[in-house]
Formats: structure tokens, sequence, C-alpha cells
């Protein structure tokens, strides 16, 4: 038996498929699991990330489970896993956890997660994406409504990952031996602007897109606006210090700045776990069109 933690994100839920594909028996955990529309095969239970007393009877008979990153509860989610006598755990981190800024709370976020697995006893796997394709979904309202799509930067170099990408190679790590110990650094197909991204969209949808190249002040702006929520959370569970808040802003815009000088390394864990290319961002684009068709 497979558990699959965070089966309604855009990875979770391609790896239920894949492994319901693949014959595998599945249980798939949510907080609110009448909220959830999986295939019947799957076993579904309510449970909390945030609570590991939750986890205590959708462990039972379980031999391997997919995680979505929530360090609150980790250890308790942990010891409840052993407990059950789950033997492998495949974990949804990141790439900052390897990146130039440890101190970022992203890298600080994940890697909570990865030290209490890895402390746990199980066997693990720590899958790290990099930039998700699907962050290009906030811009569908403005693609929809005609209106230019607001880019911070719009012309530093990004590399999206296709969660479809994600999910299967976190599948290979869950279905086949040899992936023990691994960090796998995943990155997308190709290296492209942000104002690309955007045309691409507009070319899969048959309409030409326009895009407003945000920079500087009114950049820092809306990263505070946007970031508030997440910042008080991570406040509050002692991720970070309030002090540090203004600082993850402009580590942000650091990164876009950087981001200006060219296309960033494509890393082959993709295709090495897999035997195929890592999706590009074209190919991420058409497979989203509905997302972003009037």
């Amino acid at each position: 038996m497979i558990l699959v933690t965070g089966a309604t994100g855009n990875v979770g839920r391609n790896v239920v498929d894949l492994l319901v594909r693949a014959g595998a028996d599945v249980r798939a955990t949510s907080r609110d699991p009448e909220s959830l529309d999986l295939p019947a095969e799957v076993d579904v239970r309510r449970a909390d990330l945030t609570d590991p007393k939750t986890f205590e009877q959708a462990f039972q008979g379980v031999e391997k489970v997919f995680l979505y990153t929530q360090p609150s509860a980790i250890d308790g989610i942990m010891a409840a896993a052993k407990s059950a006598g789950v033997e492998h755990a495949v974990l949804l981190s990141s790439l900052a956890v390897a990146g130039p800024d440890p101190d970022h709370w992203v890298a600080r976020w994940h890697r909570a997660a990865e030290e209490a697995i890895e402390r746990s006893g199980l066997a693990w796997t720590f899958v790290r994406p990099g930039l998700f394709a699907a962050n290009a979904l906030s811009w569908a309202q403005s693609v929809k409504a005609g209106v230019p799509v607001r880019l911070h930067y719009a012309h530093s170099y990004v590399s999206a990952i296709h969660e479809r990408d994600i999910a299967e190679v976190s599948t290979c790590a869950l279905l086949q031996d040899g992936h023990a110990g691994a960090k796998y650094h995943i990155t997308g197909g190709d290296s492209i602007t942000q104002a690309e991204q955007v045309a691409l969209i507009g070319k899969a949808i048959g309409r030409d897109l326009a895009f407003e190249d945000v920079t500087g002040d009114d950049v820092r702006v809306e990263l505070r606006r946007r970031f508030e929520p997440r910042l008080r959370e991570l406040i509050r569970s002692g991720v970070i210090e309030p002090a540090a808040a203004p600082e993850i802003v402009e580590t942000r815009i650091r990164y876009y700045v950087a981001a200006l000088e060219g296309p960033v390394e494509i890393d082959g864990t993709v295709e090495e776990v897999l035997g195929k290319p890592a999706r590009t961002f074209a190919e991420w684009a058409v497979d989203h069109q509905a997302d972003f068709a009037n």
C-alpha cells in the first residue's frame, strides 16, 4: 500500500493517477476527504499534516508514503509512520534547499522536513523541483480578461517544471528499487524568459497576449502584499524571525535581477530517472489550454 498526501495538489493528484495506472494499492489523505475527486480504486482517509495523531490509522498497512512538505509537525508524522511500519518516504521538497541562499524561508521550510525524515530511520528520497510551471496559472485571470499579464522582471529567465515530470520522478521512487537516499534536483526542459512563457501560452490558445514588465519598487510593494499571509504563518511557526521578513522580499528581487543575465542551467535528472527529457514550457502550455481559454 502506498499513501499519498497532498492528493489535491498539482503534483499529488498526478502521483495518485500514475500509481493507479501502474496497478498499485493507493491510499490518499486529506483534511476534507469528501472534497476529493479521485479514482474509485483509491482508499481515501481523513488526515491532517499538522496533526500527527490523525495519521495513526492512515498509516496502517502502508509501506511507502509520498509526503507534501509541512514541517510544523513532521517529527510526529514520521514517528507515526515508523510505528506503523512504513519503510520509505518520498518527500516533495524544493531545489531551494541546495540553492545559493540557504537561509531563505523556502530553503529553511523544506530543509526542516528533510532533516526530520533523515532522523526518522526510514528510507527516503527527496524530490527537489525548482519553479513549478503551474505557477503560471496565476496569469489565467488576466489572460481571460484580455488585459496585459503583470510580470515581475518579464525578461528574467526561468526553467519551469511540468508537474507531470515531478510526479513521474516521484512515482518511480515509490514503485522502483534503487532510489533510497537520492536527492533529485529537477528543472524543466528549457530555460526561457517569463515574457516568452506568456507568448507560448498565447500560441497554445491561438491569441497574441500582452504583458507588462513590472520592476523596482512596484515589485517590492506587490511581493510584500503577496507574501504577507505566508510570512505571518512562518513567523508563527518559528521558521523565520520577524526581522527576517523584509529580507525575504529583497532576496526574491535579487533572484529576478540575477536571472536577467541569461538562461539558467538545465539539470538532466528527469531524463536520467525517466529515460526521456523533461517537458518544455511549450508542452505545459498546450496541456493547460483549457485553463487560459475563454
